[in-house]
């Protein structure tokens, strides 16, 4: 039985939007309005935006099969993906294009192929969970997905939202499954679904939290200052941080906030044009302690001092590092929750 647009929508969690175009069923992490503005302000960004970051599928159904066949969109400076597939909270298999065994070391550069994909998976007999996480690395747009002839299918809705800002590192690069990110682990810790803002080499960008959502999440990340700290100025850096901050914390009153600060990264003994990089934590908690409704969140000891936890030994977690990057947070933030 192939789902409709209809029941696809239904089932679809951290997304803005579903829409059907050229016989493919495409997914979309931000809303028009924000598309517009990084179509306007950065080709790559904008290009970035249409990587399914946190987005995923969650359905009950009686069914013993699932099949998903679609295309692959870039979404990212990175050419590996995941599809993972999760049966009552274990994960049973995945499409990928890429050999797990071969991904060690700096892998982040290493070219795999993007082409159209397809798969049967067997889920078992009974009724069931399923969770589909998309990839974060690529956008994809579904041909077909189908479930058994006189299967049901009923829709999992997490009761709480988290509202995911950020940059690469909140995007996903470079954990090799979409599940093993740390927003994917957060979100699932607090029962939350997420809904993912980020994007690779993005700085504090003001216009992106004074743009509309048509929600209230309970929770809010900001994970942004490592990029700014290698490619700003000061006087820019701490007017965009400034910024940023005021106009969430403005609009929303009820939401409980967490000002994440970058991560360890290994060339964080240069100089840039902001200074040393502990400014930039500096910064942030100066601008957050002034916003009552913000919890400052120093992240730099997130994930170890050591490449062996990074994909491209340096500055962005692989799978390993992206589990410490979720078990420290969330020690952090869960006296505040």
């Amino acid at each position: 039985m192939n789902l409709t647009l209809n029941q696809i929508e239904k089932i679809t969690n951290g997304a803005e939007r579903v829409k059907e175009n050229d016989n493919l069923i495409r997914f979309y992490r931000f809303t028009e309005e924000q598309e517009e503005l990084y179509k306007r302000r950065n080709a790559d960004f904008y290009k970035k935006t249409f990587s399914t970051a946190g987005i995923r599928l969650a359905f009950k159904t009686d069914s013993e099969k699932l099949y998903l066949s679609g295309s692959i969109f870039s979404g990212s400076s990175r050419s590996y993906y995941s599809v993972d597939v999760f049966v009552n909270k274990k994960m049973i298999g995945c499409i990928d294009n890429f050999n797990e065994s071969e991904m060690k070391g700096n892998y982040s550069a290493k070219a795999c192929p993007e082409d159209d994909f397809s798969k049967e998976f067997m889920l078992g007999k009974g009724e069931k969970e399923v969770e589909v996480y998309f990839p974060w690395s690529v956008g994809i747009g579904l041909k077909n997905i189908a479930i058994d002839d006189n299967s049901f299918i009923e829709p999992v809705k997490r009761s709480k939202k988290l509202l995911a800002f950020g940059d690469s590192i909140t995007q996903g690069y470079d954990a090799l499954r979409p599940s093993r990110r740390y927003v994917s682990l957060l979100s699932e810790k607090l029962g939350a679904e997420e809904i993912n803002k980020a994007i690779g080499g993005e700085v504090f960008f003001p216009g992106l939290a004074e743009s509309e959502e048509a929600y209230i999440p309970d929770y809010i990340i900001v994970a942004y200052g490592t990029n700014d700290w290698s490619r700003l100025g000061k006087d820019e850096f701490d007017k965009n941080c400034k910024a940023f901050y005021e106009a969430l914390s403005k609009k929303y009153l009820s939401s409980k906030i967490f000002a994440i600060t970058p991560i360890w990264r290994k060339d964080l003994h240069e100089e840039s044009k902001v200074g040393a990089f502990s400014y930039i934590e500096e910064y942030i908690k100066e601008v957050t302690s002034k916003l009552e409704n913000v919890t400052f969140i120093s992240g730099y000891d997130f994930v170890p001092e050591d490449e062996a936890f990074y994909g491209d030994l340096r500055l962005h977690p692989n799978d390993m590092g992206f589990s410490k990057h979720y078990e420290n947070l969330y020690s952090r933030i869960k006296k505040y929750l």
